[in-house]
Order: structure tokens, then C-alpha cells, then sequence
């Protein structure tokens, strides 16, 4: 048994990746699925399309490999965070699609709650901004608005989760009913500091906390993949957060270190030891992993709208057939247009929280074509991350590395690299392995089944692919920056 089976189920697609005895990539399988968007600001995913997609890829994973069931040690999962599910806790039966991450529908809701004064303990409690974006005002959505759901809530029939919870429950047929700390951070009803479920949120909310699953380490029992799945009972031995596994797939073990990822969304974590900074400056606090009954928490950033900007370049306007053409097009851009995207296409995220705002393009000209639209699309990404930084940065006011590590999707871009590196003024490595959430997960399982080195022997082996460094003139920076800023605030107002 020396492979580990990694589950990575995300936004727009779920991924299974088997990893061998020196956590190298041996194969891969990856199948999207359908988005739902039932009104403006609304998105949804059919539960039925999670299962079958992730339980389809870790076949076709496994068979790529060329191994068995019998070969795998572990099952880690990453996931797609904050994404709502509630389901019969007898049949499995969803009771509603799964309202996703990206979901604004309880902006109204999450505004009555800051003007009657509770935010201030919801950040106290779960550092969290009062904010759609989290779990905890998703879950009081359906049980106010889908019919019978509340009574049948209340009388102990109905279990919620997120995305690993729910995967968790259908692999081992409902005997195991859990999550890990990262994710139960995420759901704006978990005390990061007593890591305990907040009745004191659950009551304000309406939430039953018998419908609340169980909170693990990050690397823990979750319980046994049924036989019938994959051939053989599997244990699930690790569990993170999409973004808190790519912050362990890069190393980032020590206080000062940052990575962000760049998948459908961008999001930057900070690692802040074991102390929780609350910040000034509307980020997050957040917990980064937990080992051993210990959290390591993290300030994070998150944009809400990354890759899903090339996906809208391709499957929204159709002036791309696929998302490596944005490179060339960029390139090619006419450098005497300054085109500036503001995609907040479902509200901005860190550092404005605005969830009403909508996208806008700044700058267009009878000029103005594929090329700049492309390059104006890729430059919001680093625009959008320098916002991240400098309010982290500031918050932590720590020592460390000025460094940021890359992952996901876009990092193989090396023109949105460079732009990246040149406007936040600071050093940009990509690592050798892009898959770091996967990664992530696979050491989480690994490391607890004995296969995989302690986290100073995995840190060791982080391996640089490509260092951008920073090339930009000064003024050219604080210039471009400037007219992003005024974008922003110009989006807001509207």
C-alpha cells in the first residue's frame, strides 16, 4: 500500500489524483459539471453532480495508474469551502441543491445582521466578516425557504455539511458524519478559539446543532470508504479546505509565510502560528490546519472572481476557445490603452466585501479588442492581490519572507506571473508541483498512515519551478495601481 488516493472536488470540476510512495503524480482524472445560476447572484450545484463526478474520476484515477484499491494506503480530500449542503440523514436525499461559495442570495439577510449590531461578535467568535460568502447564513436560507425543512430539521432528521462532509457521509454510507477544523472555520458557526460549534450563533441564527457534523484534525479518522466504491474499504485520513490544503502543499510551516492559490477564485493565506490576528483591515481569520488537537491559524484573502474571469472570456463574450490563449492575446495588447476589468461579477470579496457591486470595464476605446480585454482580464488577478497583501501585511506586521508562492490554474501563465510579481514589487515563486491543494491533502492522508515524511521532512522537499522577480519602474506601478483603485471605487458607487 504505498499510493495515496487525493480527492479534490472544486468549483467547476472534481478531480482525483493518485500519488505514489515519493508523493509524485503518477495519474490524474478530472470531469466538470454543470453551474446553476437560478438568479442574478445566485449559484448552485446539483449534489447528485458532486458524487457521481468525484466518484467517477477516482475510478478512472485509479485505473489510469495502472494500480488497485489494494495499492492505496489513504484517502485525503480537499474541497470547495463554505459551499451548503442539507441532507435526510436516514436516505442521503438533499433537500436542496448546494448553494455554492460564490452564493450572494442572503446579502440582505447579512446586512440586517451588521445593522443590529452582531458582527462584532461573529468576527469575535469565528473571525469572519458578516458576509454571504459563509455557510452559516446558506443553511438558514434553506431552512426558511424550502418547504417542511425547518420542523424536519428540528426533529434530528436532517444533517448539514459542506462539500467534504457530504462526500465523507455518501463514501462510508452515512456512518460517519464529520469535517475537519478548516472547513468547520469556514461556516461562520465555528469558535476558532474554543473550536467548538457557537450555540450562541446557532441560536441567533435558527440553526439545530444536532444537524452540525463532527469536528476533526486535518489529519484524522474520518472513517472507511465502503468496498463496493473502489474494490477495497479505504481509510479517509486527511481533510483541508481547498485553500488551507494548497497552504500545506506549499510548505508554508512557518509564521510569515504566505501562498496564494488561483483556481475559479484567488485565495491568499498568511500562516500566523498559533496565535489568531484579528485584523483592521477586513480579512479573515481563519485556521490554517489543525494537527494533533493544535490549530495553526492564517489571515486569509479571498477574491471571489480569479480563473472565472478566463471562463468568462471564453464562455460568456466567446473571444477565446481556451484559456491558454490569453497569453498571446495579452502580449499582444496595444500599450497605449490602459483597459482596466473590475470583475465582480458576483460582488467584490477581501479587502471591500461589497456583495451588491457588479463587474465593469474602464477605458474601452473604438480600439479596443480581444488582446486588451485579455490583458486587462489576467492584470485584475495581480491587482486584486496586491489588495490582499497590503491588508494583510499590514494586520500581521510580523517578520517574514517577502515571498509569495503561486498554485493553481493560472500560475502557468508566466506573463501573468511576471505582471503579478511587477505590481505587488515582491518575489513570486511557482513550484514544481502546481497541483498543491491535491498535494495538500494527499500529505494530510499520508502523513497519518505512516507513508509520508513529519511536515519538516515534506517542507524539505518543496521544489522551486520558476522565480519571477519584480521589473516594473516605479512609477509605472504606482501609476497602473492608482487607476485600479479609482476602478474599484468607481464600480462601488455605482
Amino acid at each position: 500500500m504505498t499510493h495515496i488516493l487525493a480527492i479534490d472536488q472544486g468549483t467547476t470540476s472534481s478531480r482525483a489524483i493518485i500519488f505514489d510512495a515519493d508523493m509524485k503524480i503518477l495519474a490524474s482524472s478530472q470531469e466538470e459539471f454543470a453551474q446553476h445560476f437560478p438568479q442574478s447572484g445566485w449559484v448552485e450545484h446539483d449534489p447528485a453532480d458532486l458524487w457521481s463526478t468525484t466518484a467517477s474520476t477516482c475510478r478512472g484515477a485509479i485505473e489510469r495508474a495502472g494500480i488497485t484499491a489494494q495499492d492505496i494506503a489513504a484517502i485525503g480530500i480537499t474541497n470547495q469551502r463554505e459551499t451548503t449542503l442539507v441532507w435526510d440523514k436516514e436516505t442521503g436525499e438533499p433537500v436542496h441543491n448546494a448553494i455554492v461559495w460564490q452564493d450572494r442570495r442572503t446579502s440582505d439577510y447579512c446586512r440586517e445582521l451588521r445593522d443590529a449590531g452582531h458582527e462584532e461578535m461573529f468576527t469575535a467568535r469565528t473571525g469572519l466578516l458578516l458576509d454571504p460568502y459563509f455557510s452559516g447564513t446558506k443553511l438558514r436560507w434553506i431552512l426558511e425557504n424550502v418547504e417542511g425543512v425547518r420542523a424536519r430539521a428540528e426533529a434530528g432528521e436532517l444533517l448539514f455539511g459542506t462539500v467534504d462532509s457530504y462526500l465523507i457521509w455518501k463514501m462510508t454510507d452515512g456512518a460517519s458524519h464529520v469535517t475537519d477544523a478548516t472547513n468547520a472555520a469556514r461556516t461562520m458557526l465555528y469558535d476558532i478559539r474554543k473550536r467548538r460549534w457557537s450555540t450562541t450563533i446557532c441560536e441567533l441564527l435558527g440553526i439545530p446543532v444536532s444537524m452540525l457534523p463532527e469536528v476533526k484534525d486535518s489529519a484524522d479518522d474520518f472513517g472507511m470508504c465502503r468496498a463496493d466504491l473502489f474494490g477495497k474499504e479505504l481509510p479517509i485520513l486527511g481533510v483541508a479546505g481547498d485553500q488551507q490544503a494548497a497552504t500545506v502543499g506549499q510548505a508554508c510551516f512557518q509564521p510569515g509565510m504566505m501562498k496564494s492559490t488561483y483556481g475559479t477564485g484567488c485565495f491568499a493565506l498568511l500562516n500566523t502560528g498559533d496565535t489568531p490576528v484579528t485584523s483592521k483591515n477586513r480579512m479573515l481569520t481563519t485556521i490554517a490546519y489543525q494537527l494533533d488537537g493544535k490549530p495553526t491559524y492564517a489571515l486569509e484573502g479571498s477574491i471571489f472572481i480569479a480563473g472565472a474571469v478566463v471562463q468568462w472570456l471564453r464562455d460568456g463574450i466567446k473571444i477565446i476557445r481556451d484559456a491558454s490563449e490569453t497569453q498571446p492575446l495579452a502580449e499582444n495588447a496595444d500599450d497605449s490603452q490602459e483597459v482596466i476589468m473590475v470583475p465582480a461579477f458576483t460582488g467584490l470579496g477581501a479587502p471591500y466585501w461589497d456583495a451588491d457591486c457588479r463587474g465593469a470595464i474602464f477605458g474601452l476605446t473604438r480600439g479596443t479588442g480581444p488582446e486588451e480585454l485579455a490583458r486587462a482580464a489576467l492584470q485584475s488577478v495581480g491587482y486584486q492581490t496586491r489588495d490582499l497583501l497590503e491588508a494583510m501585511k499590514a494586520d500581521w506586521g510580523g517578520d517574514g519572507e517577502d515571498v509569495l508562492r503561486v498554485d493553481g490554474g493560472m500560475t502557468a501563465s508566466d506573463w501573468t506571473m511576471q505582471f503579478l510579481s511587477d505590481i505587488i514589487d515582491a518575489q513570486v515563486d511557482r513550484p514544481e508541483v502546481l497541483e498543491t491543494t491535491a498535494l495538500g491533502a494527499a500529505w494530510l492522508a499520508g502523513s497519518r498512515a505512516g507513508l509520508y515524511p513529519d511536515m519538516e521532512g515534506f517542507a524539505k522537499n518543496w521544489a522551486l519551478d520558476q522565480r519571477f522577480e519584480p521589473d516594473m519602474d516605479e512609477d509605472m506601478r504606482a501609476t497602473k495601481y492608482t487607476g485600479w483603485k479609482k476602478a474599484v471605487a468607481a464600480t462601488m458607487s455605482v
